[in-house]
């Protein structure tokens, strides 16, 4: 430093202290990062997690099996298929979600004429085995089952925009 002048040399030290105490000031302020496995960031109500299928408050399946929803995917991932009930109704025997094929798009839930198939606020559901991935009526109903209240205060909040 001997080639600075006086100058100069205040300068960098008034540069060098704003930087150190800017430095500081987010030294002890809030973190902006999470401790991701025991915090978790808000999540929005329209996020696609992981799917599920729903039942009326009475218990009863909501799926109608229209087959929308099979009919929209555009990765064929979803495979429907069904039988006529004693009362006339349509109800599935099979539904079946190819996890690694789906890309998350939210046509099956936006098709659904009675919000059966929805996606809902999972997203942690990491698995070892590729067949882990394959979700049958049990899996999707049960997962509908854990997460009811969730679905439905997230469908309510989207409503004005659907």
């Amino acid at each position: 430093m001997a080639f600075l002048d006086r100058a100069a040399r205040s300068i960098f030290f008034w540069e060098f202290l704003k930087s150190f105490v800017l430095s500081m000031r987010y030294f002890v302020g809030k973190k902006s990062t999470l401790n991701y496995p025991f915090e978790k960031g808000p999540i929005s109500p329209r996020f696609r997690g992981e799917h599920a299928l729903r039942r009326y408050p009475n218990g009863e399946e909501r799926c109608i099996a229209c087959k929308l929803c099979e009919a929209v995917c555009p990765a064929q991932a979803i495979t429907i298929e069904a039988e006529p009930r004693e009362d006339g109704s349509r109800r599935t025997t099979r539904y079946d979600i190819d996890m690694v094929k789906c890309i998350y798009c939210g046509l099956c839930q936006e098709a659904c004429p009675v919000d059966a198939i929805v996606e809902g606020p999972n997203f942690e559901y990491s698995t070892e085995t590729r067949e882990e991935l394959y979700y049958n009526k049990d899996k999707l109903l049960a997962n509908g089952d854990r997460w009811e209240r969730e679905i439905a205060r997230n469908l309510e909040l989207d409503a004005p925009y659907r």
